[in-house]
């Protein structure tokens, strides 16, 4: 809520509704003008500052097939903004000190030593350096919920390339991963160690797995003609081939019958790298309580050392699948040249496929989540996000 005393303008337009602390028209303007201007069908964009709320705003079409509009209540899946939910979670094992980035994993997870992995240390999994960045068993959809059934599978499969050799997005094996990493070390699912330790604390509206009552608020999401799952240059090498199938394609998440992620089953598991929903004005809080060193309106859920430790890179380079540039610390995204959390040089936080973006901007204690249902941007940095963060920087 505002706190007494902070002035508040409501959104006056046929376009959006929300409303702002005078001040950040411009990223009121950018809003509107992605509906106007860049194909927006729905949308939110909340943003935190010194701990307060500063802005909310949403608008268009929750269901453009039923003509739903999007309220202030609608929820959104955020893909992998999901790992930056994972990632708090880490950072709170580590502020407690039940978790050792320098130890082998299989030491919390015995299992996981098969075929040679005992070289991959926790450092190694959260960072995207573990060389097991796809599942190599073919799964489906339905299999793919299972998240006990997938950390098996993984602690089974021989390593695809050795750890640390590499950065090497892990689209769904991170949250499978440090997923099962969380359940060893604490005894409790990742999404129930989300909700107790993190969403219950700071009042998030927000689940890696949702509740069967909170299913009628989740918007539709729906890919515009531009938006592939598949990486435009196939490689030719039967092996890289094989490595990209089992990063982007297995299971089949994205196909012409339709989305994996807009299916109720898929929302109610816990498949910690990519099912993630929220609403904006509630991640925005996540990240203006790390902006803030870990601490908003009286609640700490880690200290900001350990903060601190958590954004300190582990990893950069080219990803050795798509060339893309990318840096990540313990779950959280960090910034590149490729500036994918906006312009600014300290940020930290997770895009998510289709271009939605949520992350902190600790010099300048700023929190911000964007949540479309269009989805429009896979690796590149979408130019509605771009547009908006741009605007915020400006306010």
């Amino acid at each position: 809520m505002n706190r007494p005393g902070l002035p508040r303008a409501e959104v006056v337009s046929g376009v959006v509704q929300g409303w702002f602390v005078p001040g950040f028209e411009p990223a009121v303007e950018a809003f509107e003008r992605n509906f106007l201007e860049r194909g927006e069908v729905g949308a939110a964009f909340a943003v935190h500052a010194q701990g307060q709320p500063v802005l909310d705003l949403w608008g268009g079409l929750a269901d453009r097939a039923a003509a739903v509009p999007w309220s202030a209540a609608t929820l959104v899946g955020i893909f992998s903004g999901s790992k930056g939910l994972v990632a708090t979670c880490l950072a709170i094992l580590l502020d407690r000190g039940q978790l050792d980035l320098e130890a082998p994993l299989c030491e919390y997870w015995p299992e996981f030593a098969a075929h040679g992995k005992d070289g991959i240390l926790v450092r190694h999994v959260v960072s995207h350096q573990a060389g097991m960045p796809g599942l190599l068993t073919p799964t489906s959809v339905e299999e793919a919920t299972d998240d006990v059934r997938m950390a098996e599978l993984l602690a089974a499969q021989q390593p695809i390339a050795p750890p640390g050799a590499g950065i090497e997005y892990h689209a769904l094996t991170f949250g499978w991963l440090c997923g099962e990493l969380v359940r060893r070390v604490d005894g409790r699912s990742i999404g129930r160690f989300f909700a107790e330790e993190v969403a219950a604390p700071l009042g998030l509206d927000a689940w890696i797995g949702l509740p069967a009552s909170e299913e009628p608020r989740v918007a539709v999401l729906e890919r515009s003609s531009g938006f592939s799952a598949e990486q435009a240059d196939a490689p030719l090498d039967p092996a890289a081939e094989e490595r990209a199938w089992s990063i982007w394609s297995n299971p089949p998440r994205f196909t012409p019958e339709g989305l994996a992620a807009n299916l109720p089953a898929w929302h109610a598991a816990e498949i910690p790298a990519t099912n993630g929903i929220a609403t904006a004005r509630s991640l925005s809080r996540l990240y203006g309580c790390l902006a803030a060193g870990g601490g908003i309106d009286g609640v700490r859920i880690l200290s900001s050392d350990a903060l601190g430790v958590a954004r300190t890179p582990l990893a950069y380079g080219a990803d050795r699948d798509t060339g893309f540039k990318i840096s990540f610390g313990v779950g959280y995204e960090l910034q590149t040249d490729e500036p994918r959390l906006g312009p600014v040089k300290d940020a930290f936080g997770h895009p998510g496929a289709g271009g939605s973006v949520h992350g902190a901007w600790p010099s300048r204690e700023i929190g911000f989540s964007y949540t479309p249902n269009l989805l429009d941007s896979l690796n590149d940095v979408d130019p509605r996000a771009e547009a908006l963060l741009t605007a915020l920087r400006e306010a």
